[in-house]
């Protein structure tokens, strides 16, 4: 557990300093080029890096009426969206890095923070499966009152994965209906901002 904080620290440092050059070094405004080698590894990888690409895109330039925006009375708002897609990042990261899901506390991250450590979440773990030509040893384990339990990588994918693309597209609905559409450039399926 302290490991844990000490490397969310580090990794909050490193994105501070990146985010005052400017927007541009943060992943995920394009797709990274394509693997020439189809495997379990770039495949997964791939499909978490379309994931990184639309939240990048359905995130981009939110402003505070967007972040406060919520649909209906029983609805989530934008911000309470974009804390759950942090915490299936969490999850998908740490599934890569051999790791117990405990729990996270993000409540003293600004929204630019948060947005960060997600791409950055994200970006960590899809380098890591890219390189994996065995995908079973990326379980999933959540730490509960009765002792830890362990799904497979399958579970991975249609459970945070696909999760997270899910509530990309709610980002991008919940946007629009607060007058703030996203950049209609961003291309999702050539993962690059149209000329």
């Amino acid at each position: 557990m302290k490991y844990t904080y000490l490397l969310l620290i580090f990794i909050l440092i490193n994105i501070n300093m990146n985010s005052q050059e400017n927007n541009d070094s943060l992943p995920y405004a394009e797709l990274p080029e394509a693997s020439s080698n189809y495997t379990a590894g770039t495949v997964a990888a791939r499909m978490v890096d379309g994931l990184g690409f639309r939240y990048f895109w359905a995130s981009e330039g939110l402003r505070s009426e967007d972040l406060s925006f919520k649909p209906s009375a029983e609805a989530r708002t934008t911000d309470e969206t974009i804390d759950h897609i942090l915490g299936l990042s969490t999850v998908i990261l740490n599934s890569a890095l051999h790791k117990v899901n405990e729990g996270n506390d993000f409540s003293e991250l600004s929204f630019i923070e948060k947005r960060e450590l997600t791409l950055v979440n994200l970006k960590t773990a899809a380098d890591i499966f890219r390189k994996s030509e065995d995908l079973n040893q990326f379980t999933v384990v959540f730490k509960g009152s009765k002792g830890n339990s362990e799904y497979p990588f399958w579970n991975q994918i249609n459970g945070p994965i696909a999760d997270a693309i899910w509530h990309c597209g709610q980002l991008v609905s919940f946007r629009r209906a607060s007058g703030n559409p996203f950049n209609s450039k961003a291309s999702m399926f050539m993962g690059k901002l149209r000329e």
